[in-house]
């Protein structure tokens, strides 16, 4: 009933060749859903200096992925996001208590779960999950579009409720601490959403890009803005229209979908790169 309602809007409002498709009207949907919450957790990751972090969990999810094909008994998607949750919780506690730098510590997790999800998958199992690798959002089911809207409400009404904490944390965690705020637990609901947002999504966009698309589009708003709220808006604001125009590029270019948003999101961040001396923070 929803979707068929999305079909028609779809219909009315963009009467295009690529929209006649109901491939392309779910990801387009997909897309709506997915880019403003890389846009929005992007903001964060790169304010913490965390840019490898979402690589660091696509390559426990795969790993999860591997677990999961393993056990059998469930979807391997259920055994990658429970991986990638417990995977982020220790990375997080691990940077708390240690003295290790934070992209040390992502860098050997990271390079542990990767290469223990190549050995549980060598069995005969790689090429099977290996889309994983580069994903496809036209594949997206309406199930699937369900499990995103859901995740979309999820992920915004935390970030709701603990943006102004995740914030001073990451500002001084000292700071924060004195003012009673409970540091690890904002830590961990922060990288959590991050896990969870990642694993879900890397069927579609893919383990080797979701990194940047998490990235780009924060970095790229960091080059022309100065303040905190202006600095999120234009980070949904490039992530949407990157996926958006990524999507449409792709299905006449014949491209691969997330590599071309990838480009588009790439483009822009050299753009405002460069021009940022001329736009007024």
């Amino acid at each position: 009933m929803m979707l068929q309602a999305w079909y028609d809007i779809v219909d009315f409002l963009l009467p295009f060749e690529w929209a006649e498709h109901n491939f392309m009207k779910n990801a387009l949907l997909a897309v709506l859903l997915a880019t403003p919450l890389f846009g929005l957790l992007g903001t964060m990751v790169v304010s913490n200096r965390m840019a490898f972090f979402s690589d660091s969990i696509g390559h426990g999810a795969f790993t999860g992925i591997a677990i999961g094909a393993l056990l059998g008994g469930f979807e391997p998607l259920v055994g990658a996001v429970l991986f990638s949750v417990v995977f982020s919780v220790i990375i997080t506690i691990i940077k708390n208590r240690s003295r290790t730098s934070t992209d040390t510590v992502i860098g050997v997790f990271s390079s542990t779960a990767v290469a223990l999800g190549l050995i549980l998958l060598s069995s005969g199992g790689f090429n099977r999950y290996s889309s994983y690798l580069v994903g496809d959002i036209l594949s997206v089911r309406p199930d699937e579009i369900i499990l995103l809207l859901v995740l979309f409400a999820a992920v915004v009404t935390l970030w709701v409720l603990i943006f102004n904490k995740a914030l001073l944390v990451s500002i001084n965690q000292s700071l924060a601490a004195s003012r009673g705020i409970n540091t690890l637990l904002v830590d961990i609901l922060f990288t959590v959403s991050i896990a969870v947002v990642v694993t879900i999504t890397i069927q579609w966009v893919g383990l080797l890009i979701i990194n940047s698309l998490i990235v780009l589009p924060a970095a790229a708003s960091r080059n022309v803005t100065a303040n905190m709220r202006r600095y999120h808006f234009v980070s949904v604001a490039i992530s949407m229209f990157s996926g958006v125009s990524g999507l449409i590029a792709s299905y006449y270019l014949n491209t691969p979908t997330g590599a071309t948003i990838v480009l588009i999101a790439a483009f822009i961040f050299f753009v405002l790169f460069l021009v940022q001396k001329k736009i007024p923070h």
